[in-house]
């Protein structure tokens, strides 16, 4: 290694949200402060895939962000896809690719995540890669699928614990960390059941609750 090479390397940002904050910054916005999600994809190289699913799934995990999350779960759900179909890099179509971002928006997200997750991003390092080398990409990408769908879904409660599962997700193909990419999806997938289960039930509460209030007026 030259000492160039060496240089950059001990320059290069340690951990899955240190890797997206440099993205950030580096990234060249328009005069509204914003990025289009195809200047983000052109800007990665390694691990593509895992970098955009994190950048994405970052809005979804905190609670009462209204609009980004219905914004990015498409191209989420797009990039899972296209994981499971075995693509190496991602493709992103037009329509997708101008889609607008804000930089200053998401360094604020990404900051408050780092707040409160950072320790957790700390004990991440390479185990059980098997999971994320290219056969292992694209049993992920199926079962990615289900968590970034439901984020779609507009209603509470819907997007802040899928996106948990994506980014923890995200982060562990990022760190190559098998136990990382396991908690995720156990967490997004567990969601997702836990809705489809116990969601009917709420929703009859709610009618059965308005119409008792309605009868007593």
């Amino acid at each position: 290694m030259s000492v160039h090479q060496e240089t950059d390397a001990s320059h290069a940002p340690r951990g899955a949200l240190a890797k997206i904050e440099h993205i950030l910054h580096a990234a060249e916005s328009d005069d509204d402060g914003n990025i289009a999600l195809g200047a983000l994809s052109d800007a990665m190289e390694e691990r593509a895939f895992a970098l955009l699913l994190l950048i994405l799934a970052l809005p979804c995990c905190l609670p009462f962000i209204y609009l980004l999350p219905q914004i990015v779960a498409l191209p989420m759900a797009f990039l899972a896809w296209q994981m499971a179909s075995g693509r190496r890099s991602p493709w992103l179509p037009e329509r997708f690719r101008a889609r607008k971002l804000p930089v200053r928006g998401m360094l604020q997200i990404t900051a408050q995540v780092k707040r409160y997750a950072g320790w957790l991003e700390r004990l991440a390092h390479p185990r059980l890669t098997g999971l994320t080398d290219a056969g292992g990409m694209r049993i992920l990408g199926i079962l990615l699928l289900i968590p970034s769908l439901s984020i779609l879904v507009p209603l509470p409660l819907t997007n802040t614990v899928p996106g948990i599962g994506v980014a923890i997700t995200s982060a562990g193909l990022i760190e190559r960390d098998g136990v990382f990419v396991i908690l995720g999806l156990l967490i997004g997938l567990a969601w997702v059941l836990a809705l489809v289960v116990g969601g009917p039930t709420v929703v009859y509460f709610l009618i059965d609750w308005i119409r008792m209030r309605v009868a007593a007026t």
